[in-house]
């Protein structure tokens, strides 16, 4: 175990869920985040392959995907099972959760784009069609600092802010907080689930689907993310109310910090996205968006 990366317990966890005479067999790091860093373990005697989230010491996010995880069950295999969670040991440690393994890997670079869009927004409409039921106890979008008005800058910040009661009345769902393509894993050109639940709450729609119109935008056009929109809005059997006001919270939000998106998109095979690439398309999205109102 001294020789695996990471936290050994961690490790030591996974073989002791396969079986008492596990072995830990291959340790893969995956590809795509910068927020935690992400290993698939492969186990022997039995074989069992599980995925561990490790998140830097003082970050409280393995708490919080935990609590999601154990409240969405699986969300009728959509989303991953819970399988352990270490929240950290108060001595300068990290922290992790546990959780199984998802069919398939990260795509953004498809074949098909625009049935690759299609599917995104079907599986949005599916994650915000989640019984309130299961969503006791877990945190609101608007009552975090990412949900605020204070987080927001750039052009687009002034009309949000002025439509904050808007947003606040909106009617609220299961949210993913950072619904983007990279965080959604593909077999065989099929949408087999979605990944990193670490900020799920309780918002308004809006909040995931702006999002990921931006991150289509940034990868592709303005037609992609309207595939996207129109299957989430087939899906749900209704248009989605305020959607030029989603798109404004998602660039306004995102206004500071899209250059440090690159490290995401260059390790899933868009490295064309620099951050001057980044920025310009941000900007020619913003400045769409505004013309429109």
């Amino acid at each position: 175990m001294r020789d695996l990366p990471g936290d050994p317990a961690a490790f030591e966890r996974a073989a002791g869920l396969a079986g008492p005479e596990a072995t830990v067999q291959a340790v893969r790091e995956l590809a795509g985040g910068t927020h935690a860093r992400t290993w698939l373990v492969r186990t022997a005697n039995p074989e069992l392959e599980v995925v561990i989230r490790e998140f830097p010491a003082g970050d409280g996010s393995a708490s919080g995907e935990a609590r999601v995880l154990a409240a969405l069950d699986g969300l009728d295999g959509l989303a991953p099972r819970l399988l352990a969670c270490d929240p950290g040991r108060g001595d300068g440690g990290g922290s992790w959760v546990m959780i199984s393994r998802l069919p398939g890997s990260a795509d953004i670079t498809p074949g098909q784009p625009s049935s690759w869009a299609g599917q995104l927004g079907a599986a949005l409409a599916r994650i915000h069609a989640t019984s309130p039921r299961r969503l006791t106890g877990l945190p609101r979008v608007l009552g975090r600092p990412s949900g605020s008005s204070a987080d927001l800058s750039g052009p687009a910040a002034g009309p949000v802010v002025a439509s904050r009661e808007l947003l606040a009345g909106a009617p609220t769902v299961l949210t993913h907080h950072d619904y983007w393509s990279g965080n959604v894993v593909w077999a065989d050109g099929v949408l087999t689930g979605v990944v990193d639940w670490s900020g799920g709450a309780v918002g308004p729609a809006g909040y995931d689907v702006g999002w990921c119109r931006l991150d289509l935008y940034l990868l592709y056009d303005e037609r992609i993310a309207g595939i996207f929109l129109d299957a989430y809005e087939a899906a749900c059997g209704a248009a989605l109310p305020g959607r030029l006001l989603s798109d404004l919270w998602a660039v306004a939000r995102s206004e500071k910090t899209v250059e440090t998106w690159v490290p995401n998109y260059r390790d899933l095979g868009r490295g064309d996205l620099t951050a001057r690439r980044l920025r310009d398309r941000h900007t020619a999205w913003t400045e769409h968006l505004l013309s429109s109102r």
